[in-house]
């Protein structure tokens, strides 16, 4: 990792830690969806799309969890979590997440009320969702989000996972 700005830190502020926290775990499930995906693709063209994009997320997840020793907790403990259940609870929250940024979108640029209605409802489901999925996943220790050492070790294993697929 190069540091040539005057400006560099010796560390990450809270900020940019919890910035890199929502990349890295977004495109670890991601990438582990890519590679579960890649051996049922027949097509060669889109098949080489799949592995140019699996090649990509694999590189920014390496170069993210490169600045990961200079967030605010520093010491790292192995936790190996070998069920998928934190997977896919990561996906669905992920969905969810994604599911209410397009909707608030969405909504912006809808013109005719009823429309807007009923994607002002679909958003407040999709709050809903996010909000059981946040819940279920905290409840069982996969985003423990009030406690940023885990939070953090949690990634590096989820990466490290994708990563290694």
């Amino acid at each position: 990792m190069e540091h040539t700005d005057r400006h560099s830190s010796r560390h990450l502020a809270w900020h940019e830690t919890l910035e890199i926290h929502e990349l890295v775990a977004f495109q670890s499930i991601g990438l582990i969806k890519l590679k579960k995906a890649l051996p049922e693709i027949t097509d060669p063209q889109l098949k080489n799309l799949y592995q140019q994009t699996i090649n990509g997320i694999s590189q920014n997840i390496r170069e993210l969890l490169q600045f990961y020793p200079l967030a605010p907790s520093p010491t790292r403990e192995e936790d190996e979590r070998h069920d998928m259940m934190p997977f896919f609870a990561g996906d669905l929250l992920a969905l969810a997440k994604t599911s209410v940024r397009n909707y608030s979108i969405a909504i912006t640029e809808t013109a005719t009320p009823a429309l807007r209605r009923v994607l002002t409802n679909h958003l407040m489901k999709a709050i809903d969702t996010h909000a059981n999925a946040f819940n279920f996943m905290y409840e069982h220790s996969y985003y423990p989000s009030y406690d940023f050492k885990q939070l953090l070790e949690n990634d590096m294993t989820l990466a490290q996972r994708a990563l290694s697929m």
